[in-house]
């Protein structure tokens, strides 16, 4: 199975455009330690040959540009493409938007929870994917689903199961109380395992807290890629870029007692990826403390065009 890393920034990409924050504005000048990175994204295949993408970021076609292995064949039919099939995790902008770059009516299967499949139907835009090509099923949770594209089976599963998270930003509803009104399947993560194979591998880009079941879930996994995006939950607020916390847009940190170095301690995941790193995060400084604290502590903060064979 081979796993690549399309993109590993959060909302905004690496730099983000409008932003002179002190990132920001070392990778565009291409300070040394700096690397930029696009919108969250995974490319999984069990076959080199056939592709399943892991949420659809609004740098996609930027994306697929930059991959060979997801532009279409040379040698194929006039219009062809390796990608078989989409898996959503939520329903953010940065996760969905880049499903609009997948029309031009191409044959493709498209994955997500009832919820987010739902908020997408509601949307007349994603109607630019015409149902006639382009199937769309429900993930339910906790039950392994073969990901099959429009000429068969992936040779991939994919079980979807909740995480603590929240309701998309535009979503948000604070008359529904401090929760905004958010339900059952508007953050999962994903275990993703080669049928031929059983080699396996969780994706969990969003992510709040690491509670008790999701760490029995997570316990013993060889390779988990996970919710990056701050350091601490008020860097947004020191650096004066946003008055939201981490918590409070639904991302748990990666420092700290509750932050997820500390979650996974004592989880024996044999290999740890950060991603969905926001641009305010100081382990995109790969010669800060804050890097070498990560490293140290058994993490590898992902980057655009990174692979994992397993």
């Amino acid at each position: 199975m081979i796993i690549k890393v399309l993109g590993a920034a959060a909302g905004g990409g690496f730099p983000q455009w409008n932003c002179n924050c002190s990132n920001c504005a070392s990778v565009r000048a291409g300070e040394p330690g700096f690397t930029p990175r696009t919108q969250s994204s995974l490319a999984v295949s069990a076959n080199g040959t056939d592709w399943l993408l892991l949420n659809a970021s609004p740098d996609l076609r930027q994306q697929i540009n930059q991959t060979p292995e997801l532009g279409a064949v040379r040698n194929g039919s006039l219009r062809n493409t390796p990608i078989k099939a989409v898996v959503v995790t939520n329903g953010d902008v940065d996760h969905i938007t880049g499903l609009i770059n997948l029309r031009e009516q191409q044959p493709l299967a498209l994955y997500g929870s009832h919820r987010v499949l739902s908020t997408l139907a509601e949307n007349s835009i994603f109607n630019v994917l015409a149902k006639d090509f382009v199937s769309r099923s429900d993930l339910p949770m906790d039950k392994p689903v073969p990901i099959t594209g429009p000429e068969g089976d992936l040779g991939l599963t994919v079980e979807a199961f909740d995480v603590p998270g929240k309701v998309a930003l535009y979503l948000e509803d604070a008359s529904r109380g401090p929760d905004f009104g958010t339900q059952q399947g508007d953050t999962i993560g994903l275990e993703v395992t080669a049928t031929a194979t059983g080699k396996r591998f969780f994706y969990i880009p969003g992510c709040a807290a690491v509670d008790g079941k999701l760490s029995g879930r997570l316990r013993n996994a060889p390779v988990v890629f996970f919710d990056g995006t701050l350091f601490t939950d008020d860097e947004m607020i020191r650096q004066k870029l946003s008055q939201k916390t981490g918590k409070r847009m639904g991302h748990i940190s990666i420092s700290g007692p509750e932050g997820s170095i500390s979650a996974f301690k004592d989880l024996n995941v044999a290999r740890k990826i950060f991603v969905h790193i926001n641009n305010s995060n100081p382990i995109l400084d790969e010669n800060s403390q804050e890097r070498r604290l990560t490293e140290a502590s058994g993490w590898e903060v992902a980057f655009d065009g990174m692979e994992v064979r397993l």
